[in-house]
């Protein structure tokens, strides 16, 4: 089986201009080719954009897609889709493909999990089953499912700020959690490069 992993370029961005302090545009080498920046990602969020056709995709402009790694852990599963040759074959889209980290549940799913310094237990809204995502395992399932761009577990809270005291615990939790995920992605990885 092939690598799902490659080595990325040497600079990862190349700042192309600046026409101000807050707009920028430029080029994001990924091991499936550069892409240009600011770029708009179609939501495949299990694998594939609902009712059109990756080529279909492709022929809008789109560059890169975005999928969900909550979702496809719970189906069909990154085990699987790995044995299949990972997302890119598994849909058929040859560009790059960014995997959210599944932070975002933890806010969508706000009812339905809970939140600890280890991670996050979730229960399946269809089965009832109970889930356990941690940075880690955010990081296991991301290099299975063969991500381009794969995004660090993130304790997400919403666009309310109500709540300063549950914004400041999210913000500190992040960002332990991102020196997890940096750690488990250097392990995941450190053969590949």
């Amino acid at each position: 089986m092939p690598d799902t992993i490659s080595r990325m370029p040497k600079s990862h961005f190349q700042q192309i201009e600046a026409k101000s302090a807050n707009a920028r545009s430029g080029i994001l080498n990924t091991r499936r080719g550069p892409v240009s920046t600011p770029f708009f990602m179609p939501v495949a969020t299990r694998a594939e954009v609902k009712g059109v056709d990756p080529f279909s995709v492709k022929a809008t402009g789109a560059e890169v897609l975005l999928s969900n790694t909550y979702h496809l852990h719970l189906q069909p599963g990154e085990k699987i889709i790995k044995a299949l040759g990972g997302l890119h074959k598994f849909n058929l889209w040859d560009g790059p493909i960014l995997t959210d980290s599944g932070g975002f549940q933890i806010f969508s799913l706000s009812k339905i999990r809970k939140i600890t310094e280890e991670g996050v237990e979730f229960v399946d809204p269809k089965t009832g089953d109970k889930i356990f995502i941690s940075p880690e395992i955010s990081m296991q399932i991301q290099v299975d499912l063969g991500s381009d761009i794969i995004m660090a577990f993130d304790d997400l809270t919403g666009l309310g700020l109500s709540d300063r005291k549950r914004t400041a615990e999210a913000v500190a939790r992040t960002h332990r959690w991102l020196e997890r995920s940096i750690k488990e992605y250097k392990k995941l990885t450190k053969n590949l490069a």
